[in-house]
């Protein structure tokens, strides 16, 4: 039976995630750590580009990680960003979770110097009107 990992300890495997981060053009670190049903976290940093659109974000990092895993299904997504504020995901990882997750799927959100500072929201109201080419059956 796996440990079930905490809303703190997604945080903090976030966090370790940014630090790590390649971002040497926006100077803006962020780190990813999605829980899969199966109870293993995988994380992912930004990667940056000098040609910007190759960038790639911390999350559609971790997600690709856990899709190239073999997972596909998902509870909660830690985002850990910005200065005093937490920074919220892009439109374009934003999609892409929605390829995975239902709109109740979590993202906990925290600020890189102030993990307390944590909130969290809803797939479905951070990307009310998501793409969808066909009904998802589950």
């Amino acid at each position: 039976m796996k440990k079930q990992i905490g809303m703190k300890r997604l945080l903090q495997a976030a966090l370790k995630a940014a630090r790590i981060s390649y971002s040497p053009y926006s100077r803006f670190p962020v780190g990813a750590a999605l829980l899969t049903a199966a109870g293993d976290v995988c994380v992912g940093c930004n990667v940056e580009n000098a040609s910007y659109g190759l960038t790639l974000c911390a999350e559609r990092v971790a997600i690709v990680k856990a899709v190239s895993g073999g997972m596909q299904k998902f509870k909660a997504l830690a985002v850990v960003g910005g200065s005093g504020k937490a920074a919220l995901p892009c439109g374009a990882c934003l999609q892409v979770l929605a390829e995975f997750c239902s709109p109740d799927f979590q993202l906990i959100l925290a600020p890189l110097d102030d993990l307390n500072k944590s909130e969290v929201f809803f797939l479905g109201d951070l990307l009310p009107h998501a793409f969808a080419m066909r009904e998802k059956s589950e």
